[in-house]
């Protein structure tokens, strides 16, 4: 598995990225996604503090509490700002978001608690908050950073001017924008997304690569694709994005091992450029200009 940095002041992650999104599973389970991962060289994990209802970055700090060596093996990525009605959270009774200073700094404490771990690799602030003051943000970021709690900061699904404006503020690179990008919404290739991380050195990490699982799946002509060059459905899409020069790094949400098996062999699909362009023609349903 190709290992590359997401931006020149690192983190280094795997190009394929392990999602936790629906890891609300046994601890037994999640020790299996964990090593089956790894096997395949997937070393990075992304969480969020509010997926599983709040569960799932514990259930995966329970797997390494019992195997605290599995650390030093892996990347751990997560995510705060989003707060909704939970029974783990009975003072929040309405959805809204918090990057306050003071939240920032008691959600990555509190997902060191739950992960089990002494360190965070990525912290995102998780969605656009449109309260969001960016010196409360570079207050606590140079906090946790200071502190050794969190190696490198970035954020998720921001506009091109909210993240240029963030950076403004901060003593320290946005290393990521964790974004959606697929076959089914190519948007970034075109409004300037992926230019603006080039331009600031840093890498996207494209959530729902597959769309769910749900792209294009009646579409003849990719399955026949797929079939020229040696490759699964899954990994065709997957080869698609990875040949991006902005060096994509798709986050996979599965949990069955074998398809995580399946998504780390998409690094070994080499698309003629035509072909690329085709797929881009199916997907927009018009040729470029």
């Amino acid at each position: 598995m190709q290992q590359l940095p997401l931006h020149p002041q690192g983190p280094t992650f795997s190009r394929i990225i392990a999602g936790a999104w629906r890891w609300k599973l046994s601890a037994s389970s999640v020790e299996r996604l964990i090593q089956t991962s790894l096997a395949e060289g997937i070393t990075t994990f992304d969480h969020a503090d509010i997926y599983g209802d709040h569960s799932n970055e514990e259930i995966f700090g329970e797997v390494l509490r019992q195997q605290p060596a599995l650390r030093d093996k892996m990347q751990l990525v997560t995510k705060c700002g989003i707060k909704f009605q939970s029974d783990k959270r009975p003072k929040t009774w309405v959805k809204h978001y918090d990057t306050s200073k003071e939240h920032i700094v008691w959600s990555a404490d509190n997902s060191l608690r739950m992960l089990n771990t002494d360190r965070l690799d990525l912290l995102l602030i998780h969605r656009p908050d449109p309260l969001l003051n960016p010196h409360d943000v570079a207050e606590a970021f140079t906090k946790l950073k200071e502190q050794g709690k969190v190696l490198h900061f970035g954020v998720s699904n921001f506009t091109r001017p909210q993240f240029y404006m963030l950076q403004k503020f901060l003593p320290m690179p946005l290393v990521t924008n964790q974004i959606e990008i697929s076959l089914a919404r190519v948007d970034p290739f075109f409004n300037g997304d992926l230019d603006l991380l080039m331009e600031h050195r840093a890498s996207a990490m494209a959530w729902s690569p597959l769309a769910g699982g749900k792209l294009m799946a009646g579409e003849r002509e990719l399955f026949s694709k797929a079939s020229q060059y040696n490759a699964t459905y899954t990994q065709l899409l997957l080869a698609w994005l990875l040949v991006h020069p902005s060096s994509i790094f798709p986050v996979i949400g599965t949990t069955q091992p074998e398809r995580i098996a399946e998504a780390a062999k998409a690094l070994e699909v080499h698309l003629d450029k035509q072909d690329w362009f085709e797929m881009l023609q199916w997907a927009t349903g018009k040729e470029v200009a």
